[in-house]
């Protein structure tokens, strides 16, 4: 991931942003600290969201008589001679006929240090009750066996679906949930296991009721019966731990391929259930009833990224709609069932915060073939919560051509949601560009309010226009609410403070600032729970005092590294001006741990906080102390600690790590995180082997490319298939060095990207050299997606700096991404030279240095078709390159199954150790003759023909990157 990170042992999933705001990119940030899906998130509840959330899998226990076929590596360690220098954990070995008959086949298994790591048993993850008097332990299991990943899926409209389950494929779950009541003092009672659940039991979609008296869960087990693999609703009584099922009847499972369930009431939930009447799947015509066709006699302008998994005739939208049609059912705790409406794709049920009305999106047909489900005829209409129809907010046709340029967005009605502060109030945005980011018009977008039900001829009321693009709201009541608009190009994000109740109070700009310049980030707004559940910005009182308080909680960023920080902010509602008076009342601490404000834990009262009475969440960790959370009292700020997570991989423990900063020739600032064996001394244990890891970023300015992201003093969280496993095997870890690919003004970032790219890699290579900790024949760089792809480019234009490369999940040939990349928008046609000179595809013949090409073969990432490497690959042998293509069974972009992690790491280690701890090459004398390859590319490819097969999207694995995404192309 970029910029964030990642917990893989420890989550709080409880964290997520309140439904009445939509996904929000950093350009525009209402939410307090809000990081990638396994961090803390502070602004919503404490509860689990109703919403499937796919946790990050941890390591575990692994048997060997469970993995009969996987070979543990004989390790090959040091060179021979030369003292500790390049000295790795095993003896030494050279490569032997052995290891060439391991290349053979099967599963093999990673030398024991990195086992032991990747073998540690899965913390759980937490999520705390609405009154904040109660917190879930929910325990994982460790990998998935590949049987899990191998089981069958259809491919349909742009998802994967477990035809067994009715549910989302691959998905993840937890195995128990523990109980634990929160003291007065702070500490955990004894814990309380929820029981009466079948053996073998997997549970999902954990809800907290809204008074905290009971929880509902998905279950499933996997048996030889199909309808045991199905998922049913469960019910637990929190006071006594005991579970039931929510239907008597044996028949009702619940259909998850979208929506699941949802609390209308603390007796009553909304459930997605598959349609009784529903039969067998249909079934795909031996012989096809003619071709498949698809036209554009009308010469439309239809622009669409590389998706995956389309729908590709008749019988995949007749199997889609098999699998994705719901019958909603009313169905309360005593027992009572009452199905209501007809069955149709229901993908999004929300009551309203007063329980009265429910707002359904559902999806139909025309479908698609060219775009996934998500741009498919979206319907919007309101309902009473007893069932009634009330009114069709919208009906908005098929979107295939919503244009490619970033802060596009489908016209019509968009983010449509109740208003967190109204018991029944509802507000959405319209375009007024037509959707197109290139039109220049203002307003841009109209920000519109109505009531569910409006009086006869009522017109929408217009909240707010804007320029920039929508992106969200933080509601707090008819006083205060804050809007955020962002502008990708620019980079420029705004706040703007309104009073919503109020038509004559003018708008006023809170903030103005680029959101690359994270130092001036002044924090994002504490949201408080009501009494009906939603979230709303929180406002303080101080004792004494007048004025208009509330809390920003902020990642900040500073030269040395980010200190969290919470702020009283008085925000002028008197005046209606922003009086930019404010005040610290906490700060992490900046020597040695690393603290942030996870969330507020003195709401459970409505109105306004008391300051002397304020609590809230926090985390603390350190370099070589993992997470452990916190809740902080007000006035004296006494801190009681919570949990006492034991260290996940205690022989690291003593890991050094240091953030350091260097200058590229051009002068820009970049930072790296440098990472050490534990008990290593440069002065006597000489350079080490090391691993550049890293993923490249656009900025438009030097200035914000060379601010410092992140802190020294986080904890190194290491997940399965992470570089940092090579501390083990006494290697230095460069991870995350900074490759800005900066574009000021007018210029387009990528049109000098491999120059950028270069000048990047060449300063970290040489700063970790100058340090004494990396010998420099011995440098190695990989990546995952982006970061293969970057990978792949700097063996081709800078060989002198590595000696060899790994690189996971890329795409390398950017004639098959044709409208667009990453964050690249314009089109093959318009950028000709750019795609063909970032391409590596097209530098094939370049690559003299060993790379490690890995792919799952089901990869479903949008750009990265497997069959990039595979081309990639078969390009690289036609030129004697020396490479291996391993290709994952059933992996997808990430890789998920333990056979297939434990392979990857063999893998990796195997070259690592061939090709880096082995190497005998001399960097010095290769640089000399690869000094001008950056401007040789550029002559040689010009005159390079272009081939374009297809199209492409952005290699945005992480999250965050996808919520990007989304903002940029809205469905």
């Amino acid at each position: 991931m970029r910029l964030h990170k990642v917990y893989h042992r420890f989550s709080l999933f409880s964290l997520s942003p309140p439904p009445s705001l939509p996904l929000l990119h950093h350009l525009a940030k209402p939410l307090s600290s809000v990081s990638s899906l396994v961090t803390r998130r502070p602004a919503r509840s404490l509860s689990i969201p109703r919403h499937s959330v796919t946790t990050v899998r941890s390591a575990g226990a692994m048997t060997a008589s469970r993995f009969h076929n996987l070979v543990p590596l004989n390790a090959i360690g040091t060179e021979d001679g030369g003292g500790s220098n390049g000295s790795v954990s095993s003896s030494a070995a050279t490569a032997s006929a052995a290891d060439d008959e391991a290349l053979d086949g099967g599963y093999r298994l990673p030398p024991q240090e990195i086992r032991d790591i990747v073998d540690a048993p899965p913390l759980p993850a937490l999520s705390f009750s609405p009154q904040r008097d109660k917190i879930l332990f929910l325990k994982r299991r460790s990998l998935p066996p590949l049987s899990d990943l191998a089981r069958p899926e259809e491919k349909l409209a742009g998802i994967r679906i477990d035809g067994q389950c009715n549910t989302r494929s691959r998905m993840s779950f937890y195995t128990g949930i523990g109980i634990h009541q929160l003291m007065p003092d702070g500490t955990l009672g004894p814990e309380k296991e929820v029981h009466g659940l079948p053996d073998g039991a997997k549970i999902n979609f954990v809800t907290w009721s809204n008074d905290g008296r009971h929880l509902a869960f998905s279950v499933r087990v996997d048996e030889d019966d199909v309808n045991s693999s199905k998922l049913r609703v469960w019910i637990a009584e929190v006071e006594t731990g005991k579970a039931r099922s929510l239907f008597q009847s044996p028949d009702i499972y619940l259909n998850a391929v979208f929506d699941n369930f949802v609390w209308v009431d603390n007796s009553t939930l909304v459930v997605c259930t598959i349609p009784l009447s529903r039969g067998d799947p249909p079934k795909k015509p031996v012989v096809p009833l003619g071709p498949k066709v698809q036209s554009n006699e009308q010469k439309n302008v239809v622009q669409v990224r590389t998706f995956q998994d389309l729908l590709k005739d008749q019988y995949d939208e007749d199997l889609f709609e098999y699998y994705a049609t719901t019958q909603l059912v009313f169905a309360s705790l005593e027992g009572t069932v009452k199905p209501t409406g007809p069955p149709a794709i229901y993908t999004s049920i929300d009551p309203s915060p007063d329980e009265k009305y429910l707002l359904i999106t559902s999806i139909h047909r025309p479908y698609s073939f060219i775009v996934p489900c998500g741009r498919f005829p979206k319907k919007v209409d309101v309902w009473t919560t007893d069932g009634k129809f009330v009114r069709e907010l919208c009906d908005l046709p098929l979107a295939e051509d919503i244009p490619i340029a970033f802060n596009s967005v489908r016209q019509g009605m968009r983010s449509i949601n109740w208003r967190a502060d109204k018991p029944s109030t509802l507000y959405w945005v319209e375009t007024q560009d037509g959707g197109d980011a290139k039109v220049d018009v203002s307003p841009r977008d109209i920000i519109y309010t109505q009531p569910a039900e409006p009086l006869e001829r009522e017109q929408p009321r217009i909240l707010h226009k804007l320029d920039l693009r929508y992106g969200g709201i933080s509601w707090c009541d008819d006083s205060l609410a804050l809007i955020y608009e962002s502008w990708y190009k620019t980079r420029r994000t705004r706040t703007w403070v309104i009073s919503p109740g109020s038509d004559d109070a003018n708008a006023c700009i809170l903030f103005d600032r680029s959101s690359e310049d994270v130092y001036s980030d002044p924090g994002s707004p504490m949201l408080r729970r009501t009494p009906t559940g939603t979230y709303v910005i929180a406002k303080v009182r101080k004792e004494n005092e007048e004025g208009t308080y509330i809390l920003l909680n902020g990642s900040g960023a500073t030269p040395n590294g980010n200190i969290p920080f919470l702020d009283l902010f008085d925000i002028g509602l008197n005046s209606f001006r922003n009086t930019g008076s404010k005040e610290r009342i906490w700060e992490s601490d900046k020597e040695k741990y690393y603290e942030t404000v996870v969330a507020l834990m003195s709401d459970e009262n409505n109105g306004e906080l008391d300051m002397n009475l304020l609590k809230i969440l926090t985390s603390k960790e350190s370099k070589t102390e993992n997470t452990q959370y916190y809740i902080q009292s007000w006035p004296d700020k006494r801190a009681c600690q919570i949990t006492n997570f034991p260290h996940p991989y205690p022989q690291l423990a003593s890991l050094q790590k240091e953030m350091i900063r260097y200058e590229r020739k051009d002068g820009v600032q970049l930072t790296a995180t440098l990472y050490l064996p534990p008990d290593y001394d440069p002065a006597k244990d000489g350079p080490l082997p090391c691993l550049v890891w890293s993923y490249p970023g656009e900025f438009k300015s030097k200035d914000a490319a060379g601010q410092v992201r992140g802190s020294p003093n986080e904890f190194a969280g290491i997940g399965p298939t992470s570089p940092l496993l090579w501390l083990a095997r006494r290697f230095a870890i460069l991870s995350g060095p900074t490759i800005p690919i900066i574009g000021e003004g007018d210029e387009e970032a990528n049109d000098r990207y491999v120059e950028q790219l270069v000048a990047s890699a060449e300063a970290a290579v040489e700063e970790v050299i100058q340090r004494g900790v990396a010998h420099p024949n011995k440098i190695a760089v990989g990546g995952h997606s982006y970061g293969a792809f970057m990978t792949a480019n700097l063996l081709a234009h800078a060989p002198h700096l590595f000696c060899c490369g790994i690189a996971r999940s890329g795409a390398y040939n950017r004639t098959l991404t044709p409208f667009g990349f990453q964050n690249e928008d314009r089109t093959l046609w318009e950028a000709t030279t750019t795609y063909v000179e970032m391409s590596p595809f097209m530098s094939a013949n370049k690559i003299k240095k060993p790379i490690l090409l890995i792919h799952g073969e089901e990869d479903n990432n949008p750009g990265t078709l497997t069959m990039q490497s595979d081309r990639f690959f078969n390009a690289l042998k036609g030129h004697g390159a020396l490479c291996r293509l391993v290709i994952l069974p059933f992996e997808s972009h990430g890789y998920a199954a333990q056979e297939s992690i434990m392979h990857v790491l063999w893998e990796t280690d195997r070259w690592l150790q061939k090709y880096c701890v082995l190497n005998a090459s001399n960097a010095k004398e290769e640089l000399d003759t690869c000094k001008d390859s950056v401007s040789t590319v550029n002559i040689d490819l010009e005159s390079k023909s272009v081939g374009a097969t297809g199209g492409g999207v952005s290699e945005m694995a992480d999250l965050e990157q996808e919520r990007l995404c989304s903002m940029r192309s809205s469905l």
